[in-house]
């Protein structure tokens, strides 16, 4: 059957997340996850429908992609598609044309999973690998510990607090309360908890995301971020700690966030939070 890739409707992205969702289990290498697309609602239903990509044959989702900018993708594919050649071929083929809708002409990336048989035939391609990333688990059979400082959950009240606390910690201006009320809107909105760590006088120190993809599957940390006022005071590893408690609370069986491994400071946080971390792995590379 012919492999059809398709930029799907918002109706169409649900389907792709529920194929994610599937393909989730402990044991699979860092993997694009549900909460990657959930955490893009944040720019609204249409925009993120506009940076889905999938990949089917014979009506089954075989692959899906995000792009997280115009340049850069993250892809993966079913559990029994990963030495598909014809699939393999197929994604070489639409990452490499520009008329085909995924990425443009010059300098790119793809984050591929380990694994696949896609990465061979990239190697061929004389596509190379980039800098290193720090994948990172936590098992979640047992409790969780207490994290040890006020946590409150993030509604649409707190939605400056966490725009604030995004925009100190990423030194950027992007995060707005509208990301809060917008994600608030979107279908997969039940997935997530959104939690933040206040200090002493009542200032929120930290803020994270978490996504589940269901009961006895790996839950996401997708965004972690300490405002640069409260770095250095345990408020990472305390609303780190806090996310993984919530996603235990929603069933999730593990937890995983993955981190460059030049943020030395972000992997030892994680690691404080219980977090083991596990082989590097890194995006590939088509430069000019």
């Amino acid at each position: 059957m012919t492999l059809v890739l398709s930029t799907p409707t918002a109706d169409g992205v649900r389907e792709g997340v529920a194929a994610l969702r599937e393909w989730q289990h402990d044991e699979a290498p860092m993997q694009l996850h549900p909460g990657d697309i959930g955490w893009n609602y944040r720019f609204g239903t249409a925009e993120t429908a506009a940076v889905v990509r999938t990949w089917s044959r014979d009506g089954r989702i075989l692959a899906v992609g995000m792009l997280d900018s115009p340049t850069v993708v993250r892809m993966t594919v079913a559990p029994d598609a990963v030495q598909d050649e014809d699939l393999a071929r197929r994604l070489v083929e639409d990452f490499s044309l520009p008329e085909r809708g995924v990425l443009p002409e010059g300098a790119v990336s793809i984050e591929v999973p380990q694994g696949l048989l896609l990465h061979d035939l990239l190697t061929k391609e004389g596509w190379e690998v980039d800098d290193p990333w720090t994948p990172l688990f936590r098992d979640l059979a047992e409790a969780v510990e207490d994290p040890g400082v006020r946590i409150e959950e993030i509604g649409l009240e707190q939605a400056q607090d966490f725009a604030d606390v995004l925009r100190s910690a990423f030194n950027t201006t992007r995060p707005t309360r509208e990301y809060r009320h917008k994600m608030s809107a979107a279908p997969f909105h039940a997935d997530a908890r959104c939690l933040g760590a206040y200090d002493d006088q009542g200032d929120p120190a930290a803020v994270v995301t978490v996504w589940s993809a269901g009961p006895g599957k790996p839950g996401l940390v997708e965004p972690m971020g300490v405002h640069a006022d409260h770095r250095g005071r345990g408020y990472g590893r305390a609303i780190t700690v806090a996310g993984a408690a919530a996603l235990r609370e929603m069933g999730s069986s593990s937890v995983r966030v993955c981190t460059p491994s030049s943020n030395v400071g972000g992997v030892a946080t994680y690691k404080a939070a219980g977090f083991a971390a596990r082989p590097e792995i890194a995006d590939r590379i088509r430069k000019v």
